[in-house]
């Protein structure tokens, strides 16, 4: 009797634990929730969570504080670009080719020539001044200032238009050998103001023409009186010589020579080829330093203006 109660309770046991077991396998029933089996195994969990896909938001859980209180949920939303699109380069404009100036041909035989002008044509031109008398320095084959002054010069004596370009008529009057002559003879210095020369004349011989600008015959006032710029006709000697820039009243004369009162001959920045003086005979300063370098004009040289 006995034994058949205690099989029943086996079987009953069996039957109850084999029920269980089959419940349990569906996820649909929690046996007290954390509570162990009576297998001792940890329960499984009921449910799978979805995975997240990329375009739903993120749900953060709530935690606790140690307040004990539970923060809101989080809900991350996806977060814009920052980045702006890179503008397209704008097309460059290619940079311009800088361009060289051609170069001046040197002149030849037959060409005009003009202040700034250079070459072997240039040099034998003011070789052939020089050789003449026409005084422009030492020919080196660059058409400058002094060249210039000699080429003035030489249109003067020749009777022709006074700009210092040697031009066709210039050379014309150059190949034929123009130079002035002496009018008085003798040894000094002198003053032609109709053709605006001074000559250096050596035992009645010119040997030195220089290009020169004396009285312009305006009218000017010098303390309170009134005069004529001139440059007095007659016989002069040199009296006093300044070996330095001499500031005059009427302006600045470079290393005068004086032979008639204030008149002298000095050298200037400016010499023109017609009469712009106060009176005075004005030569270029390099011509001036010519005069005192080889004593052209002694103290008691003469000087004669005509």
């Amino acid at each position: 009797m006995h034994q058949k109660r205690l099989r029943s309770t086996t079987v009953l046991a069996a039957g109850v634990l084999a029920a269980v077991t089959a419940l349990s396998g569906c996820g649909g029933l929690s046996l007290g929730g954390s509570a162990s089996s009576s297998t001792g195994a940890a329960p499984a969990s009921s449910t799978s969570a979805p995975s997240p896909t990329s375009e739903a938001p993120t749900v953060t859980a709530p935690s606790t504080s140690s307040s004990g209180t539970s923060t809101a949920p989080t809900t991350s939303a996806p977060s814009p670009s920052t980045s702006r699109p890179t503008p397209k380069p704008s097309p460059s404009k290619p940079a311009p080719t800088p361009t060289t100036p051609k170069p001046k041909p040197t002149p030849v035989e037959g060409d005009t020539l003009h202040v700034g002008d250079t070459g072997p044509y240039v040099r034998s031109v003011q070789q052939r001044l020089s050789d003449l008398g026409y005084w422009n320095g030492t020919p080196d084959g660059q058409y400058g200032g002094l060249t210039a002054q000699a080429v003035m010069a030489l249109q003067k004596a020749a009777g022709l238009g006074r700009d210092g370009v040697y031009g066709p008529s210039t050379r014309q009057a150059l190949k034929a050998g123009v130079r002035p002559v002496s009018r008085i003879g003798g040894t000094g210095i002198e003053i032609d103001k109709a053709r605006q020369l001074l000559l250096v004349v050596r035992g009645g011989a010119v040997t030195m023409v220089l290009n020169t600008s004396t009285g312009s015959g305006q009218p000017y006032t010098s303390g309170g009186v009134e005069y004529t710029a001139t440059t007095p006709v007659g016989t002069y000697s040199v009296f006093r010589s300044v070996d330095h820039l001499d500031k005059g009243p009427l302006g600045d004369l470079w290393r005068p020579r004086y032979f008639n009162g204030g008149i002298a001959v000095h050298g200037a920045g400016s010499v023109p080829g017609y009469p712009a003086s106060h009176g005075c005979a004005r030569v270029t300063n390099a011509a001036m330093d010519m005069i005192w370098a080889t004593n052209t004009m002694p103290i008691g040289s003469r000087v004669v203006v005509y």
